[in-house]
């Protein structure tokens, strides 16, 4: 889905970086910045085995375009691009891409972290982590166990 230089998905596919990145390549950019979420092989001191995701499709994908459109125009933004991997994301593989290009590096660095923290607070996907050798847990996709944030 897209809308004034805006670009969102949810996918069960292999997110690619450089399609990402080549949503938001502007001549008038002169930063790209780039966060991709990546399933790590822990969490808490626990073995993970990789993480699940699940979405409202509809009611996120309109999430993330009012988040995407709010931050476009907040920070002068040329692009914006948020994906998000639904299903089954294996250790060492990418859950989401936020790309983002500016005129400068300031206003790209801080318009992709605000998006990434718009997204895990307020887009409806789920995740749950499966550990090694226990049962999986649900957890809301912005926080972790015992208050710790997650990466992804």
């Amino acid at each position: 889905m897209s809308e004034q230089n805006c670009y969102v998905g949810l996918t069960h596919d292999f997110l690619n970086i450089q399609a990402a990145i080549d949503k938001v390549r502007s001549p008038m950019a002169g930063a790209i910045v780039l966060f991709a979420g990546t399933t790590r092989d822990n969490f808490a001191g626990k073995p993970v085995k990789e993480l699940q995701y699940t979405a409202y499709n509809k009611l996120a994908l309109r999430s993330m375009l009012a988040i995407c459109k709010d931050i476009l125009t907040k920070h002068g933004l040329k692009g914006i691009s948020m994906i998000h991997r639904l299903g089954t994301v294996p250790i060492g593989e990418e859950s989401i891409l936020i790309a983002v290009s500016s005129p400068h590096r300031k206003a790209a660095w801080l318009a992709g972290e605000e998006a990434l923290e718009a997204c895990k607070s307020r887009v409806e996907v789920w995740k749950r982590e499966e550990f090694e050798g226990e049962e999986g847990v649900w957890r809301a996709n912005r926080d972790g166990a015992m208050g710790q944030k997650t990466d992804s």
